[in-house]
C-alpha cells in the first residue's frame, strides 16, 4: 500500500530518524559515539560508538534490550523537558560521557543506567524516583541527576545514592533548568561539575511567583485539569538562584546583583579557569559575564554588553586551554568571536556557534551567505580559516586529533556524518534514513530591495508558462527561527505542497538569523508590520520573476506557531494580498504568551500597553473577509489554546466565518502518525476549495 507523503513525514520525524546525532568524540579521538535509530521509521534511540582506527561500528546500548516488554515509560518531567527540547524520538535521546572516556550513564524510562565502555558493560543504577538529566563528574566516579526536586548523586557502581539538596517548599526545583531557561534561553541544563569532580554548580529555580494556569483535557471531562506555572509577559517569573554544592552536601550560594540581571542565561566551568556565568537583565538590553569564587560566593564583572534593542545569548562564555577568555557578543554589526573582549572574526562572518576552543584559535560554526552554514577556524590572530564550502547546512564535533563533519546540502536530500582523522581518508558513519520519496526542485533567490533569502517551488511536473498557479506562502516569518536553508531535506513537505498545484513560496524576512544585527533587531515592536511587510515583499517578486506561472489573485498562507501568528495576520490585515489562511497554533494575543520571549522584542506590556495592542490580532477580528483556518492542540502548554479561543470568540462576536479545528490531546508539537497525516490533508482541502484549485 503506498503511503502518503504527510504519514511518512510523521512516521520518520521528517526523515531525521536514522540519521547520527547527539555524536560526541572521545579526548583521545579515537572514538565517536553517538545516538542512531537501528532504522528509519524507529523511533527508539539506540547508543552507538564508531571505532576510528578500524572504522566498525558496534552498539553499546539497545533500549528494547534492556526493557523489554515493558517499554518505556516516561514520567511528567520527562516528558516537559522533552516538551520544551522539542524531542519527538524515544529511546536513548541523550547521554553523557566523563572525561576519561572510561564511563558513560543515560536515562531511560526514568531509570539511571551506567555503561563501562571498556568492556560494553550496561548496568541499571538503584537511583531513586524518576531521573532527569544525569552527568557524570569528569573523572568518571559519580553521577549526578535530578530526581523530584532534589539533586541526587551515585557512584558509578551504584554505591552511595544521596540527595546532595533537596526543595525546601513543593514549589522548589534543584538541578533542572526552569520553564523560560528551556523553552526561550535555549538552556536545558540545571548543574555543572566542577573540573576536578569534588563540587556542583546547582541551580534552584522556584516557581512560587509564577502564576498558575491549567490545562483541561476537554474530551476526557472526568480528568482534573493539569496545573502549569506560566510565566505571561508582564507577569513574574520564577525566582532563579545558583548555588555551589560540595559531595557532603555544603552550599554556597553564588551572589550577583539578581535584582538588576535576572535571568541565568549561561554557565560553563572549565579546567581553564574559574567558573563563567551570563546573567541578563529582565529587558534584556544588559548583560554581564561574571567569574564566580566558589568559595566565598562572590562573582566579578569580566564583560559587560549592552544593546539598545536586546543582548543576544548565544553560545556560553568560556576560558579557552591557556586561560583567554572567549565569548560570542554582537559588535559593529556582526555576531563575532571575542577573546579578552577583542573581536577576531571579521565583518561578514555570522557566528552561529562555538565548536571548540582551543589556545590559538577557535573552531565555530558561521555564515557568509545566510543560506549556508560552514565550519570556520578563527585563529587569535585574526586569521579565518573556512574547514567546509558549499551549498550546505555544517556542523562539526571534535576530540583529539579526530573532527566529525555533519553535511546536509542543498544538492540531494540527505545527511552525511564523517569522520576525519589526521591525515587519514575520510571514513562515514551509516546514515539509516528512510530513502525521501522525492527530490525537491527547490530555487533559492534574493527577493525585492531587502535581498529577502526566498525559496520557489513548482509542482515537478509543471512546465514553465503553461499555466498560471495558486501561490502557497509556507513562513515560519519570526524572530529566532530560519525556513530558507541549503538543504534540500528542508524543502520535502513543501514540494510536497507544490505537487498538490501550487507555486510554494517561502521567505525568511528581517529578525530572521544570519544576516547581521541591525537585520535581526528590526522586529523590535513591530511584528504585525516587519514580518508580515517582507511576506508582501517576497510574493511580489516572485511574481514579477514568473508573470507567467505565477497568479497572485489567488494566494493562501500557512504556517505554525509565530507562522500562525504570521498566516491569520496576513488575511486579517492584508486582504487585498492574501485570500486564505491556514494558521497553526497561532500566537493571537501576545499578552498571553512567555515573558523572555515576548518582552525580548515588544517590551513589558505593563510600561506599553499599545506595543501589545499593535501587534494582536485580537482587534483586527471585525476586518476578517477572507476564509480562515485556526488550528491547535488542545494541550499546548508553550501556545495555550486560550489564543485561538479568544481569537474565534472576536471573530464570532464580529460576526465573521471562521473554522476551528481542536486537536486533543495534541501539544504543540504534533508526532501523532495518523493525527499529523490527517491534518495535512485537512490543511491542504481547505486551501485548494478555498483558492478554487
Amino acid at each position: 500500500m503506498t503511503v502518503s507523503y504527510p504519514r511518512l513525514a510523521a512516521r520518520t520525524l521528517r526523515f531525521t530518524l536514522g540519521i547520527p546525532r547527539n555524536i560526541t568524540v572521545s579526548p583521545d579521538g579515537a572514538s565517536v559515539r553517538f545516538i542512531r535509530t537501528p532504522d528509519g521509521v524507529t523511533r527508539t534511540g539506540q547508543l552507538w560508538e564508531h571505532d576510528v582506527a578500524t572504522g566498525t561500528e558496534s552498539v553499546l546500548v539497545d533500549p528494547d534490550a534492556l526493557l523489554g516488554e515493558d517499554g518505556e515509560q516516561l514520567s511528567a518531567e520527562e516528558r516537559s523537558r522533552r516538551e520544551r527540547s522539542r524531542e519527538s524520538a524515544a529511546g536513548l535521546v541523550a547521554y553523557d560521557v566523563d572525561e576519561t572516556g572510561r564511563w558513560a550513564c543515560f536515562a531511560l524510562s526514568g531509570q539511571l543506567w551506567a555503561v563501562h565502555l571498556g568492556a560494553k558493560a550496561v548496568t541499571a543504577l538503584p537511583s531513586v524516583g524518576a531521573v532527569i538529566d544525569p552527568h557524570l563528574d569528569p573523572s568518571g566516579r559519580v553521577i549526578a541527576y535530578a530526581s523530584g526536586g532534589a539533586l541526587r548523586v551515585i557512584g558509578v557502581d551504584g554505591s552511595d545514592d544521596r540527595a546532595l539538596v533537596e526543595p525546601e517548599t513543593p514549589t522548589q526545583v534543584w538541578g533542572q533548568a526552569e520553564f523560560i531557561a528551556a523553552e526561550e534561553m535555549e538552556r536545558f541544563r540545571g548543574f555543572w561539575w566542577a573540573p576536578d569532580g569534588r563540587s556542583l554548580l546547582v541551580e534552584r529555580h522556584d516557581d512560587a511567583p509564577v502564576q498558575t494556569w491549567h490545562i483541561a483535557d476537554p474530551e476526557h471531562p472526568e480528568r482534573q485539569p493539569v496545573a502549569q506555572r506560566y510565566p505571561a509577559a508582564g507577569t513574574p517569573n520564577a525566582e532563579v538562584t545558583l548555588w555551589h554544592v560540595d559531595l557532603e552536601g555544603r552550599c554556597t550560594e553564588i551572589v550577583w546583583d539578581r535584582e538588576t540581571y535576572e535571568y541565568l542565561g549561561r554557565v560553563s566551568w572549565t579546567s581553564h579557569g574559574s567558573p563563567l556565568l551570563q546573567v541578563l537583565s529582565r529587558d534584556q538590553r544588559s548583560s554581564q559575564v561574571l567569574t564566580v569564587d566558589v568559595t566565598s560566593g562572590r562573582t566579578e564583572v569580566v564583560r559587560e554588553l549592552r544593546d539598545e534593542a536586546w543582548v543576544e545569548l548565544s553560545a556560553a562564555p568560556r576560558f579557552a586551554p591557556g586561560g583567554r577568555l572567549v565569548t560570542v557578543e554582537d559588535s559593529a554589526g556582526w555576531r563575532r568571536v571575542a577573546v579578552d573582549g577583542t573581536a577576531i572574526s571579521p565583518d561578514g562572518w555570522q557566528v552561529r556557534g562555538i565548536v571548540d576552543t582551543f589556545e590559538d584559535c577557535v573552531i565555530v560554526t558561521a555564515s557568509q551567505e545566510p543560506t549556508e552554514i560552514q565550519v570556520v577556524r578563527l585563529g587569535f590572530d585574526g586569521s579565518v580559516t573556512p574547514i567546509t564550502d558549499g551549498q550546505a547546512v555544517h556542523g562539526a564535533v571534535t576530540g583529539g586529533p579526530t573532527t566529525v563533519i555533519v553535511r546536509s546540502g542543498l544538492e540531494v536530500v540527505g545527511t552525511t556524518v564523517v569522520v576525519h582523522h589526521e591525515d587519514a581518508d575520510p571514513v562515514p558513519i551509516r546514515v539509516l534514513a528512510e530513502p525521501a520519496p522525492h527530490e525537491p526542485v527547490v530555487t533559492l533567490f534574493e527577493a525585492g530591495e531587502r535581498k529577502l533569502r526566498t525559496a520557489v517551488l513548482f509542482p515537478r511536473d509543471h512546465q514553465p508558462g503553461s499555466r498560471r498557479l495558486p501561490v502557497l506562502m509556507d513562513p515560519y516569518g519570526g524572530p529566532h527561527a530560519q525556513r530558507v536553508l541549503a538543504s534540500a531535506r528542508a524543502f520535502l513537505e513543501a514540494q510536497w505542497l507544490a505537487d498538490q498545484g501550487f507555486c510554494v513560496v517561502i521567505a525568511d524576512g528581517r529578525g530572521t538569523p544570519g544576516r547581521g544585527h541591525e537585520w535581526e533587531r528590526s522586529v523590535r515592536d513591530s511584528f504585525a508590520t516587519v514580518t508580515l511587510d517582507d511576506q508582501v515583499d517576497a510574493l511580489a517578486a516572485v511574481a514579477a520573476a514568473h508573470p507567467d506561472d505565477v497568479d497572485n489573485s489567488r494566494v493562501g498562507i500557512t504556517g505554525w506557531s509565530y507562522g500562525g501568528y504570521l498566516s491569520a495576520l496576513a488575511v486579517l490585515k492584508r486582504p487585498d494580498v492574501f485570500h486564505a489562511a491556514v494558521a497553526g497554533a497561532p500566537v493571537t494575543e501576545w499578552r498571553l504568551y512567555d515573558t523572555c520571549y515576548t518582552e525580548r522584542y515588544l517590551g513589558d506590556p505593563n510600561a506599553r500597553p499599545e506595543v501589545y495592542d499593535s501587534n494582536s490580532l485580537i482587534p483586527l477580528a471585525p476586518q476578517l473577509e477572507r476564509p480562515l483556518m485556526i488550528i491547535h492542540g488542545l494541550a499546548d502548554d508553550n501556545v495555550v489554546a486560550a489564543h485561538t479561543l479568544r481569537l474565534s470568540s472576536a471573530l464570532l462576536a464580529a460576526g465573521r466565518p471562521h473554522t476551528v479545528l481542536p486537536l486533543s490531546g495534541v501539544t504543540h508539537m504534533t508526532p501523532q502518525e495518523v493525527v499529523a497525516e490527517n491534518l495535512k490533508l485537512l490543511q491542504v482541502d481547505f486551501l485548494k476549495t478555498s483558492l478554487g484549485v
